[in-house]
């Protein structure tokens, strides 16, 4: 196996500035043969993982597989950024499904906040955590929208440590000039995800978990009150399964590939930022108000920028090039700086930008489709589904309990009739 710096996962494109910064990245065998147990666990990511940790400490025999390492998908190689309550301002979602269920959602998100937090801090894992976040407007319309999202977290949400940013204290926090309001939050922050992801997956071991690496799920199907995994490596047979594949469901079960969309998002880290103290001078980590969300952060004394101006299922030609045409419009300053690291990853989407989560068959439940919100949701939603295996909590059903209609156009058209809905937004962006 390639060393750590030199590791390209097979599912995602470049080497990432957080493996070459991680430190040491263990190997864990593939499986070898075929395994019995309670509750069987598709996918190495956050939610896998999280799951497998809380069930095995529970005294539940678990069996985890991951089609390639651990932190090759978007659990490794995401934004980093925390963020504040769902996809959605609370607000948005309490239009769509109303207070009660709008305050519950955020609620939730508020305890995954603290549970990955303490997570870390409990298991002695260094994340690197910086605190801050601003969220900014592109366009000068969305003034009110943001005045009004501070007041309505603090009076309405009990959360308050939002404050609005006219365009003078916008410009001064980023070092920018190219938005015009935001609001600042002092109460979350951003991490090194893959330090998290590694960690985690030792935690999970140790408490008993048996999980293994290079092992691809074919198929799973359920039959005789049993879950029968076929996979490249063996056969498991188990009680119960929890399909935690996110973005990377490809044709393995089909009620999840309907709701949940792959696309493609790219990161590129600079070379550090010493002769440009300007930018983001406060470390806080930044998202924008397009429907293409631009993300970037100060972080490790370098700039890291995520985005695309449309989402398709490929992978650029010079991921660094486009990154730095977008880096130079924001902080032109920035338009010949060297970009050293530069990578994609998956990110699984729904129509709603709300969490999927359902049982797909009996005894088999599936969850993804973060909508790039999926840090501290991943962890937590891992949490909940072991919580709802031991009977200890039923909140996992709020996310159950959401409108998450599937993607138009059948297997066929999903994908052309998405990229065709998302690059019209991406246009709209402009204007």
């Amino acid at each position: 196996m390639a060393s750590q710096e030199t590791w390209q996962s097979p599912i995602s494109p470049g080497l990432s500035w957080y493996q070459a910064t991680a430190g040491e990245r263990p190997s864990y065998a593939a499986l070898d043969g075929s395994r019995t147990c309670d509750v069987a666990i598709i996918g190495g990511g956050y939610t896998g993982l999280q799951a497998a940790y809380n069930l095995a400490k529970s005294g539940v025999s678990v069996v985890l597989i991951e089609a390639c390492r651990f932190g090759d998908g978007a659990s490794g190689r995401n934004g980093g950024q925390l963020g504040t309550g769902q996809r959605w301002w609370p607000e948005e979602l309490e239009e769509k499904i109303g207070y009660q269920r709008s305050k519950a959602l955020f609620d939730i998100a508020e305890a995954a906040k603290r549970h990955l937090l303490d997570f870390a801090r409990e298991h002695q894992i260094e994340i690197d955590y910086v605190p801050g976040q601003l969220n900014v407007a592109h366009k000068a319309s969305y003034e009110r929208d943001f005045r009004q999202n501070a007041e309505i977290a603090a009076q309405r949400y009990g959360y308050p440590h939002i404050s609005f940013m006219d365009e003078a204290e916008t410009r001064a926090r980023l070092g920018s000039k190219r938005f015009y309001c935001g609001v600042r939050d002092v109460g979350t922050g951003h991490i090194h995800p893959l330090k998290l992801l590694i960690g985690l997956a030792r935690v999970a071991a140790n408490a008993g978990a048996a999980i293994f690496e290079m092992t691809k799920a074919k198929t799973i199907r359920q039959g005789g009150g049993k879950v029968t995994i076929e996979t490249d490596k063996g056969t498991i047979t188990a009680s119960r399964a929890l399909i935690a594949c996110n973005g990377h469901i490809g044709n393995l079960e089909p009620v999840t590939a309907s709701h949940v969309m792959p696309i493609r998002s790219f990161i590129g880290a600079t070379a550090p930022l010493d002769r440009h103290p300007a930018v983001l001078p406060g470390g806080e980590a930044v998202a924008d108000s397009r429907f293409v969300v631009r993300y970037f952060r100060r972080f490790e004394g370098r700039l890291l920028f995520g985005g695309r101006e449309a989402y398709t299922a490929d992978n650029p030609r010079d991921i660094s090039e486009h990154i730095r045409r977008q880096i130079a419009e924001i902080y032109p300053d920035l338009k010949d700086i060297e970009i050293t690291h530069a990578w994609g990853g998956t990110v699984g989407i729904t129509m709603p930008r709300q969490l999927f989560v359902r049982e797909v068959m009996p005894g088999v439940t599936s969850i993804g489709g973060y909508s790039g919100h999926g840090v501290m949701l991943s962890n937590y939603c891992g949490k909940l589904y072991a919580e709802t295996v031991l009977g200890k909590s039923g909140d996992l059903d709020l996310f159950a309990s959401l409108d998450i209609p599937a993607f138009p156009g059948g297997a066929r058209m999903r994908a052309p009739l998405l990229f065709l809905a998302l690059s019209w937004f991406a246009l709209r962006d402009k204007f």
